[in-house]
């Protein structure tokens, strides 16, 4: 018997504890982001629950791995080696494809990747088996795969999609008609029936999601069976007054006990159900290798003609593999960078309020959006006002203190009323497929629940729309690539490893750790980001004097970063250098970004001020707009520059190499001296600085004039004269810009005031000390 085949089955069982891994790490958002987004429950409780819900899941699951067995592929129709060959190509794309995901932050659905892993891998065998055969024509390949499963699973990815975004929109849009923003008012009789409702609901899919297939459902499947009906109306009698006592005695909303009993629920059923994707293949490994070492120790060597039959039959999993897969689930729960990471995403997709938005608009969100407004605005015209008054009613969010998108970051993303109905509809919807035996993923129908119940609430404002719809897209794109990168990947993988098994096998295990070290680490650098000692923020003082002082850093932050990104582009220009000015364009374009931001957040800054601290409003924008004419021509210098050395234009002459080296000695003097004034808060040096400007000026025109004489007389290249000209005109713009900046702090600052700053607001700071 080949070691081969052995090397095999142990990387298999390791890849399976690293596919645990990277898959809850994944699929932890289906039950985490409800809680976490309503911030209705602390984190640790969050966890502890969840880890219960994960735990049980895993050790009561019934480990029938039919799926990996024999869902995708007839395992009597290939070989052991070809079985071995097919289920280490799923496991090695399997775990590369989730991680990628996950350093992407994208939410996938891992039912998904491992079936159509199996798919890709067992349609490359089997065209190789048909291929090498006389007899046989690719009219065969139906008698190798279950072509009936796939078809399924994709219809229910696209059912999936439609149905929970339409019935969590609508769900959510009665719920909150019912109970406004402002539900705090009705929760003792409103609230006493809704989380009655929420509870049973919950309740029910717990026991038919989470424990039905398992071996303990059948101890009371006599019980349940044609009792449902009274089950239901019994549970939801129990479950009102349940509530009603909760919130009588407590004093506390029952909703936080819908929160917390839903994540439970779907923790549960993830791994009840999800953890075939993650054992499934390696436990069918391990019997098909159990099988062939039973046939060789019987006749002394392996029949040519073995078939994996063996693989049809229904075989339990040992409790003991269950009880170490929860366990590895639970710490990875609690350990996992990238599961927030993920949980992120979602969440910041469904914010009820400003956020950083992390998707860029498309053509096809645009395309979404002004269909759905023109709709809306259609419908507005046939509803009678009377109606629309009332609806509008229910959608009035409490006035509040307008909030930064820093600030609203400590805020929960959604109330506890957004955040039942996501686990209650998630629920119904997974439990009522379950009873019908659809094709369902758990990913899907939570994360587009989610996204519905978001759209309802009126999160996707005009402002925010095109972003969370194109993240939305961008989702499900990755859903359907999730499906088409692991078909191909799998069967190329698969491919490899038949060519040559004693080769391939290791190189691709090696570069398989490799790639996964490699997202670790670049996912641990972006995450564990600090802010820049020198980056801008913003400023939230309500007078002149206080803006003047506040805002002191961040001009000396810009004019350092600014002298830095000069003096690159001119060395990069004297050198030829074109990395040094590839990496000063990506320098300009984060402070661009960050002036940005601050120019963002001047709603904020005028909302927030009082009647007689509108000046500081005017003297904040202005200075922005100086900031942002500064960045603009920092921007084009270091384009210009770029370009040229990267085309292989002509290099600037020894003459005007000379000039601009000149320019930029007399413009880092300049520089530093400002940076110093705006540190030390010196603004009386600022006086001094201004005196030099007609110095500096006339610096920049002299060389303009010398340029003009050279181009009359010797020059002969129109690139070095265009791009010659363009720097010293930037140069005299990025001058004047920073010299109108000083001007406006030289005439606004007051020695004699004393800076005002806005109060700090007391919700901000009671859920910071939460």
């Amino acid at each position: 018997m080949d070691n081969i085949y052995l090397f095999m089955l142990i990387a298999i069982t390791v890849l399976a504890v690293v596919d645990i891994v990277v898959g809850v790490s994944n699929d932890a958002i289906n039950f985490l982001n409800s809680a976490i987004g309503s911030k209705a429950i602390s984190i640790r409780t969050i966890m502890i629950v969840a880890s219960l819900g994960i735990f049980m899941g895993a050790v009561f699951s019934s480990g029938m791995m039919e799926v990996a067995r024999k869902g995708i592929f007839v395992p009597a129709m290939f070989s052991f080696e070809e079985i071995m060959y097919i289920f280490m190509a799923v496991m090695i794309t399997d775990i590369l494809l989730l991680d990628f995901f996950n350093t992407l932050g994208l939410p996938t659905s891992t039912t998904v990747s491992i079936v159509f892993n199996l798919l890709g891998a067992a349609v490359v065998m089997s065209l190789i088996k048909i291929t090498a055969s006389e007899s046989q024509t690719l009219a065969d390949l139906g008698s190798y795969i279950n072509t009936k499963k796939a078809i399924e699973i994709i219809s229910g990815i696209v059912m999936s999609v439609f149905i929970a975004f339409s019935v969590g929109a609508l769900v959510q849009w009665v719920s909150r008609l019912v109970f406004t923003f402002q539900f705090e008012a009705k929760k003792k009789y409103f609230g006493v029936v809704f989380g009655g409702i929420s509870l049973a609901t919950i309740l029910y899919f717990i026991l038919l999601k989470g424990l039905k297939g398992t071996p303990y459902y059948k101890n009371i499947a006599s019980f349940m069976d044609g009792n449902e009906l009274y089950i239901v109306i019994g549970s939801l009698a129990l479950c009102v007054l349940f509530s009603y006592a909760f919130q009588k005695i407590t004093k506390k909303s029952v909703l936080l006990v819908v929160i917390a009993v839903g994540t439970f629920g779907l923790a549960l059923a993830f791994a009840g159900n999800d953890l075939v994707n993650f054992i499934g293949v390696p436990m069918a490994a391990f019997h098909s290798y159990e099988a062939m070492q039973h046939a060789f120790l019987t006749v002394g060597t392996l029949p040519a003609d073995f078939s994996m039959s063996v693989l049809e039959k229904k075989v339990p999993a040992e409790p003991l593999l269950l009880f170490i897969a929860g366990a590895i689930m639970v710490l990875t729960l609690w350990f996992s960078k990238k599961a927030k990471t993920v949980a992120e995403t979602e969440i910041s997709l469904s914010n009820q309020g400003d956020t950083d938005e992390k998707f860029e608009p498309n053509m096809l969100s645009r395309g979404i959006v002004r269909g759905t407004t023109d709709l809306s605005n259609y419908l507005s015209a046939i509803v009678p006002k009377s109606i629309q008054q009332k609806i509008e009613k229910s959608f009035e969010k409490p006035s509040a203190k307008a909030l930064t998108k820093t600030q609203s970051k400590d805020l929960p993303a959604f109330d506890m009323i957004r955040a039942s109905v996501n686990l209650m509809v998630a629920g119904v919807l997974i439990a009522i497929a379950t009873s019908m035996k659809l094709p369902l993923s758990t990913t899907y129908v939570t994360f587009m629940v989610a996204m519905g119940t978001s759209f309802a609430d009126r999160a996707w404002g005009r402002d925010s729309a095109v972003y969370r719809v194109a993240g939305v897209l961008n989702v499900i794109g990755g859903w359907f690539g999730t499906a088409i990168g692991a078909f191909i990947a799998a069967g190329t993988v698969v491919f490899l490893v038949n060519w040559n098994p004693k080769v391939m096998t290791p190189i691709l295990l090696l570069l398989t750790a490799i790639l996964l070290i490699r997202n670790y680490l670049s996912h641990k650098e972006s995450s564990n980001k600090t802010i820049a000692e020198d980056s801008l923020t913003d400023s939230e003082s309500s007078s002149v004097q206080g803006v003047i002082h506040e805002s002191a850093k961040n001009i000396a932050n810009v004019i350092k970063r600014g002298n830095k990104i000069y003096s690159n582009s001119i060395n990069g220009l004297a050198k030829q250098d074109t990395s040094l000015l590839k990496k000063n364009k990506k320098q300009v374009i984060k402070l661009s970004e960050e002036v940005d931001s601050l120019r963002d957040n001047i709603f904020y800054f005028i909302k927030n001020l009082d009647e007689s601290s509108l000046n500081a409003s005017n003297f904040y924008i202005n200075i922005l707009g100086y900031l942002q004419d500064m960045t603009q021509s920092l921007d084009y210098i270091s384009k210009m520059s770029h370009k040229h050395v990267n085309n292989n234009h002509k290099k600037l002459k020894f003459s005007q190499i000379k000039e601009l080296k000149e320019i930029d000695e007399r413009f880092e003097l300049f520089f530093n001296n400002t940076q110093e004034a705006f540190n030390s808060r010196s603004f009386e040096q600022i006086g001094e600085i201004l005196g030099r400007k007609k110095e500096i000026l006339e610096l920049v025109t002299s060389k303009i004039l010398k340029q003009i004489q050279r181009t009359r007389t010797e020059e002969s290249s129109p690139k070095n004269t265009t791009l010659y000209f363009n720097l010293l005109s930037e140069t005299k713009d990025l001058l004047t810009a920073t010299m109108n900046l000083l001007e406006e702090y030289n005439e606004a600052h007051d020695s004699t005031v004393t800076p005002a700053t806005i109060d700090v607001d007391p919700i901000i700071e009671a859920k910071k000390e939460e």
